[in-house]
């Protein structure tokens, strides 16, 4: 049973990591999309931006509303029209039909993300943030190694090859939960029982914090190669290489997290935001030395794989009779944090330099501690700890 439960976390994290390389993959290929369809690069960051809004909308929604149907089916049904997206924007002839391929598939995405969360979670009862670990492993990998590759295979081979690769992935893991995985009949409460935990104060505070530490990690992210360059004065190979080092740090934190976190999940929801806030100051004092710079980034890159586990717990254990909901939650929380973060970092930069993001990230960061301790503290009263 232990070694089943295994192979479908495998099977869900090698789909997750197939639907976050067909949402991230692009990013990369964006001035070639603008040339392929005779566009302009803001026109071409449409395919980004239009995938980033479905998720958006459906994370709170679709979760929820589709957690009723068999898990399997929804795997089925999702990476099916994963696999069918791509070969459309393979074969896409006008750039219409080719956003068209980009929204097809999004609204599904928060589904089987979600559901992968909650599978994950009860594959390992005992200590559910080992499993949740696994997944976050194909999301971190999809998002640091999927664009760099994607970006690769575009510039030596060609727009289609991408676009195959994209296909190939999701294809794989459709075949994979055709033949590997069994009927999984679901157990979610009803409806109205999953939308009366938007009453929870705690909930509504996790949120808050999550998106607060989420906004304040992509704030910066955003504009990290433009503070490598900028303030630590490095060369574009060397911004490369720091930014690939800073994403494979992501997937060691990822690990960790799933061998740390649930020994002493007080300690780090409080000390990830923490020590973030502390990393960023030092960054901010010593970003001229690339050196310093660098080593930093590596201790934040390894911490950053913490801050989804540490978010998807907040929400998780706010909402435990909603398990999709609450994953739903989370995905939408990580993607507001994402879109504010870098608009709220990008406005100390329009008064300063990049170095000046880390302000923003600073405020974000100490919203969240409050949130986090005003949680804790109203905790007993809710049957928490």
């Amino acid at each position: 049973m232990a070694s089943q439960s295994r192979f479908l976390v495998l099977i869900l994290t090698i789909g997750v990591f197939g639907i976050i390389n067909t949402e991230m993959g692009v990013v990369g290929i964006i001035p070639i999309i603008a040339e392929r369809f005779d566009v302009s690069v803001p026109t071409a960051g449409w395919t980004v931006s239009v995938f980033a809004i479905i998720v958006s909308l459906a994370a709170p929604i679709l979760p929820m509303a589709l957690s009723g149907i068999n898990r399997r089916t929804i795997m089925l049904v999702t990476l099916a029209l994963f696999t069918v997206s791509n070969l459309i924007a393979l074969f896409s002839s006008s750039f219409g039909l080719l956003l068209f391929s980009r929204a097809l598939p999004a609204c599904l995405h928060p589904v089987y993300v979600a559901m992968a969360f909650t599978l994950a979670a009860q594959s390992t009862p005992d200590d559910p943030s080992k499993g949740i670990a696994r997944i976050f492993v194909g999301v971190s990998a999809g998002m640091v190694l999927g664009v760099p590759f994607a970006t690769w295979l575009t510039t030596h081979f060609g727009y289609e090859i991408a676009m195959s690769f994209f296909a190939f992935i999701n294809l794989a893991a459709l075949l994979a939960t055709i033949f590997w995985v069994p009927p999984i009949p679901t157990k979610q409460s009803g409806f109205g029982t999953q939308i009366k935990v938007l009453k929870s104060q705690i909930l509504w505070l996790s949120v808050i914090a999550f998106t607060g530490i989420n906004g304040a990690m992509f704030g910066f992210f955003s504009y990290m190669s433009d503070f490598l360059i900028q303030v630590s004065e490095l060369n574009f190979d060397a911004v490369s290489s720091v930014l690939l080092i800073y994403g494979l740090a992501n997937i060691a934190g990822n690990m960790l997290a799933g061998k740390m976190f649930g020994k002493h999940r007080t300690f780090y929801i409080f000390a990830t935001p923490a020590v973030m806030l502390g990393g960023y100051a030092a960054l901010f004092a010593l970003g001229k030395q690339w050196l310093a710079s660098a080593g930093l980034l590596l201790a934040l890159g390894v911490l950053a794989g913490f801050v989804n586990i540490v978010g998807q717990f907040l929400i998780s254990s706010a909402a435990r009779k909603a398990p999709d909901f609450a994953n739903g939650l989370f995905l939408m929380a990580a993607n507001l944090g994402t879109a504010f973060g870098t608009f709220f970092c990008g406005l100390f930069i329009a008064s300063g330099d990049s170095r000046d993001a880390l302000f923003g990230s600073w405020i974000l960061l100490t919203l969240s501690l409050v949130c986090i301790a005003i949680r804790q503290k109203i905790a007993p009263r809710h049957g928490m700890s």
